[in-house]
């Protein structure tokens, strides 16, 4: 509830009267913007916002994966399974060759796992840092790729479709579903020198 332009003490007079207090909150405004409220549940509220707001940051950083490169197909499967899935939760992941011996010598042959582990994540991540050696290792860094990760939502949905039952006569049609985006009505109060609002929390 707006309660227009009001002088200064009548405005404190009337915070007073509702046991709230008289809040200053738009200061650059002329006449400065203030709110009729507890300022006390205020702060409180602005606390807990602030602290789900920490608790659904995803902390993305950069994760590794070592292979071997006389890897097995099963361990090759499980760990290449492992890196699609940092990917996919945001994380940039750092694949490494670790060579043993005279495996150093063959690093052919741990660029071929790390083109085997590219391959695989076609369509999700992207190259960041192709392969190169680094000491006895061989490293390569993936990123993921939200481009490519909706162009390959696209063509799996494109085949699904084209791929599914129709009724003879009948023409299937892709339909648009809109984005649901959350709406917050905004409560303006102008307290001010002048505008006063009168909301409680």
């Amino acid at each position: 509830m707006q309660l227009g332009i009001r002088p200064l003490p009548e405005a404190l007079a009337m915070a007073r009267q509702l046991d709230l207090d008289l809040v200053e909150v738009a200061p650059q405004n002329d006449p400065p913007v203030c709110r009729i409220m507890d300022y006390g549940k205020f702060k409180f509220d602005a606390a807990q916002k602030a602290k789900e707001s920490r608790r659904k940051t995803v902390s993305v950083g950069i994760k590794e994966m070592k292979y071997r490169p006389k890897i097995g197909p099963g361990d090759f499967e499980t760990k290449t399974r492992q890196v699609l899935r940092f990917l996919s939760e945001g994380h940039k992941v750092k694949v490494t060759i670790m060579f043993r011996g005279r495996e150093v010598f063959h690093p052919e042959l741990g660029k071929k796992i790390l083109d085997q582990v590219a391959e695989e994540a076609d369509g999700t991540a992207r190259v960041e840092s192709e392969p190169r050696l680094d000491g006895r290792n061989m490293v390569m860094v993936l990123a993921p790729d939200k481009r490519a990760r909706q162009s390959a939502a696209a063509r799996a949905a494109h085949d699904e479709e084209t791929g599914g039952t129709r009724t003879a006569g009948a023409s299937g049609e892709a339909q648009g579903v809109p984005d649901e985006g959350a709406s917050g009505d905004g409560f303006d109060a102008s307290a001010r020198d002048g505008g006063v609002d009168e909301g409680g929390g």
